[in-house]
């Protein structure tokens, strides 16, 4: 294994799951909001499964997102 090539292609795959993430749930809080499902106020349960094929891998991630 090259370590340099893990690292970057690690990397890449992380920014892109945190700039993909952040703007779905941006989208999904806009869309909510202005319908009326959630208030301004609202603190969020969010939940991320990691699941990386051929290492066996399923890691649940959970948190909360507050929206003030």
């Amino acid at each position: 294994m090259n370590e340099d090539t893990f690292n970057m292609s690690l990397r890449k795959f992380l920014k892109k799951v945190g700039v993909t993430s952040q703007r779905e749930i941006e989208h999904a809080v806009q869309k909510a909001l202005a319908s009326g499902a959630i208030a301004g106020d609202a603190k969020l349960k969010a939940k991320v499964v990691l699941t990386v094929e051929g290492v066996e891998l399923s890691v649940p991630i959970e948190g909360d997102i507050e929206l003030e």
